[in-house]
């Protein structure tokens, strides 16, 4: 199991090998942004501050360049060890909750 930590918003969860990034968060109830679920939409993209992650698929919707500064997509990508994650528009699920 990896443990994932969203910056800035602070949410955390764990992910096993079998799940992407995205399913784990989903699963913890967390609220990534998401569309496609494929890897070529580019709504999921965030960055690793810290710790390593594999994409699933060979050709990601990401460049050599962005992929070279730390960008993924969580939809097509696992966990490889611990990792934070920065991505602005992540929060818990249970934050806002409709009232």
């Amino acid at each position: 199991m990896t443990r994932i930590t969203l910056h800035p918003a602070g949410g955390t969860f764990v992910a096993d090998e079998r799940q992407t990034i995205l399913q784990a968060a989903l699963a913890a109830g967390q609220r990534l942004p998401v569309s496609c679920r494929n890897g070529t939409c580019r709504t999921c993209r965030c960055r690793v501050l810290s710790g390593s992650a594999t994409h699933t698929i060979e050709w990601p919707g990401l460049s050599r360049e962005e992929q070279a500064e730390g960008w993924i997509l969580p939809c097509v990508a696992k966990a490889s060890s611990d990792l934070v994650l920065e991505l602005l528009s992540a929060r818990l699920d249970n934050d806002n909750r409709d009232q």
